[in-house]
């Protein structure tokens, strides 16, 4: 398996594995990269259901600057491999009692329709998200691009200067009320907290820096991949094998080979595979349990709360609605009984908030003419042995009857072809522990803390990448992660 180049084995395939893939091996490395699916992408793949195609997994992207960062760092343009355009709305919100928010991409345009609808002055607004903005431009380069587990992140100029506006960040505080002191009314503050969702968490309980999510959606934008989601995976797959990366899918890796405190290689199909590194994109909990069992375990890590996790039903619908947009949220009458019951009861509120994406609305090849691909997905815990079959039908019948009325339309006996995802298939599917959508939950002050760092502190040459470990879930946190890693080992050689 060794060549003269120093070799990395990378297990799982996912965003962030494609990604230390692409920035290792233009590093000089022979790259192989083990994953058990017959194809990449991890929780960023797609189905076909019927003649519906559907991104399973991430439904936005947002910070496109960080796959430009991920090509341009192997000498590749970015646009010969993938396309991208700026979505003009950001989301379409829906109350129970009619009430109906357009979210403009535009920041200003969003602002006006705010006021319009709800009645906050457009300014209150604009302040906020400037608020975010300046809160991300303080601390995005040093807490979500550096890692927080080198002392030599906080000894620099910048992180002090950083520090000098701690009070700034809210940090003390839950999200939620930071959006009751700046915005007041009940339906924007419920607007605003619903981003506590985007890393899987409380609005009530996560640390109210999270107000910097919004900028990256309404300061920045939200973009739409052309041929879906999935191309992004296709695009880093693609990237990755004309750099030279060997891919050995339908491959499991059993277990992480160490000797002394040096990481040595892995063991596949019943194998040794030698390598001078290695970097596991696979959860960490699994990746301590199955594949290092006899190393030290960072047990106040492991065993930290998980984010939410969610089910999805893939629905092919026999009809468009002229009010649905791409992204589209209806909320539940009661948002905080929603979260106790994710996070506290462990199982699905009656009335939970639905999101429905569809892509077809800008990739018309997504479903036939005349029809809408519904991917439709609640937050709900993640797995610890509940009932799911009888929470899948209970929830499906829930969410029937909320779209029905609000849409007025009864929307079953339209639905010609369906498929679900539950915590149980995401966990099977992705070895994502519990099938948590982040990794561990971040509903404390002291959240970003728990994360494994990105380097293993007991093993020389074994690294960390993807959702689970610093700086967190999502495509752009991913992708940021494969950098960390790519950055460490670049000091460390």
């Amino acid at each position: 398996m060794k060549t003269n180049k120093s070799s990395a084995a990378i297990i799982g395939s996912g965003v962030a594995g494609l990604a230390s893939a692409i920035r290792l091996s233009a590093k000089g490395f022979d790259v192989h990269v083990f994953e058990k699916n017959s194809y990449p992408g991890g929780k960023l793949s797609e189905i076909q259901v019927g003649k519906y195609r559907f991104d399973a997994g991430p439904s936005l992207f947002t910070m496109p600057q960080f796959l430009e960062d991920t090509f341009a760092a192997a000498g590749l343009r970015l646009a010969d491999y993938f396309s991208y355009v700026k979505h003009p709305t950001a989301c379409h919100y829906f109350w129970d009692d009619g009430t109906f928010l357009p979210a403009s991409g535009n920041l200003k345009e969003f602002a006006t329709m705010v006021e319009d609808v709800l009645k906050v002055p457009k300014n209150r607004v604009i302040e906020y998200l400037e608020n975010a903005r300046f809160t991300y431009e303080k601390t995005g380069k040093i807490f979500l691009e550096k890692s927080l587990h080198k002392l030599g992140t906080w000894l620099t100029v910048e992180t002090l200067r950083a520090l000098a506006y701690f009070p700034r960040y809210q940090i003390t505080t839950t999200l939620h009320r930071v959006n009751e002191k700046w915005l007041e009314h009940p339906k924007l503050v419920q607007l605003f907290d619903r981003f506590a969702t985007y890393n899987g968490s409380d609005p009530y309980k996560t640390p109210g820096i999270m107000h910097i999510i919004p900028h990256f959606e309404h300061n920045v934008g939200t973009f739409f991949p052309i041929g879906g989601m999935h191309a992004i995976t296709e695009a880093l797959y693609k990237a990755a094998t004309d750099l030279g990366v060997t891919f050995h899918f339908n491959t499991q890796v059993e277990k992480i080979l160490w000797e002394g405190n040096t990481a040595t290689g892995v063991l596949a199909d019943g194998d040794f595979k030698p390598f001078d590194l290695i970097v596991s994109n696979m959860d960490v909990v699994p990746t301590y349990k199955y594949l290092l069992p006899d190393a030290p375990q960072p047990e106040k890590i492991l065993s930290y709360p998980r984010s939410s996790s969610a089910l999805i039903f893939y629905w092919g619908i026999r009809h468009q609605f002229p009010e649905l947009d791409m992204h589209n949220i209806f909320f539940s009458n009661d948002y905080r009984s929603e979260f106790e019951h994710i996070f506290r009861k462990k199982t699905i509120y009656h009335d939970p908030t639905v999101y429905i994406n569809i892509t077809s609305r800008w990739n018309p090849g997504d479903a036939p003419e005349g029809c809408d691909n519904w991917f439709v997905m609640v937050n709900v815990p993640g797995n610890t042995g509940q009932n799911w079959d009888e929470l899948l039908q209970q929830t499906r019948e829930n969410i029937l009857r909320k779209l029905s009325k609000r849409l007025g339309t009864s929307i079953e006996p339209l639905i010609e072809a369906e498929a679900t995802l539950d915590p149980r298939s995401i966990e099977s599917k992705t070895f994502s522990y519990q099938g948590s959508l982040y990794g561990a939950g971040s509903n404390d002050m002291f959240s970003a803390f728990a994360r494994h760092p990105n380097f293993s502190r007991k093993i020389r040459n074994l690294y960390f990448c993807g959702g689970s470990v610093h700086p967190g879930g999502g495509i752009p946190l991913c992708l940021l992660s494969a950098r960390i890693v790519s950055d460490l080992i670049e000091i460390s050689s």
